[in-house]
């Protein structure tokens, strides 16, 4: 079969809505069920939301603190697909440009965890530091 054939292109295409949201949920699934990592960014951010909750933060405090979240949660999921892409398109042979690809996604990933560290910091020192130094 073609893949340029015309008929095989739409058999990967989304036909509705629904199907579009049924797959990019089944990914996100895939993602958690597969990926230690994202597992762990996910207790994180449950961590994190509940003390936004007990300090009462601001509601710029919750969009910066939500955004650092989302991104985090988003990169390891672009991570993981990128990483199973190269996989496939390596044929699991050792290749110095697959090697690359998968470090600077990982990378990418470590770039938006420090951005997020930072974010909790600023929100998070000062009031714990109210909490114990009054």
């Amino acid at each position: 079969m073609d893949l340029r054939d015309t008929n095989s292109q739409k058999k990967w295409k989304n036909m509705t809505l629904v199907a579009s949201l049924e797959f990019a949920l089944t990914g996100i699934l895939t993602a958690f069920k597969e990926e230690r990592n994202l597992r762990k960014h996910a207790v994180s951010a449950i961590l994190v939301t509940i003390s936004g909750l007990l300090f009462q933060i601001s509601a710029i405090e919750w969009l910066f603190l939500l955004l650092a979240i989302f991104l985090v949660i988003t990169f390891e999921i672009v991570n993981s697909a990128i990483e199973n892409v190269v996989d496939l398109a390596s044929n699991y042979h050792f290749s110095m440009l697959a090697k690359n690809a998968k470090d600077m996604a990982a990378g990418a990933v470590l770039v938006i965890s420090a951005y997020a560290i930072l974010t909790g910091l600023i929100i998070f020192l000062p009031k714990i530091w109210t909490v114990f130094f009054g």
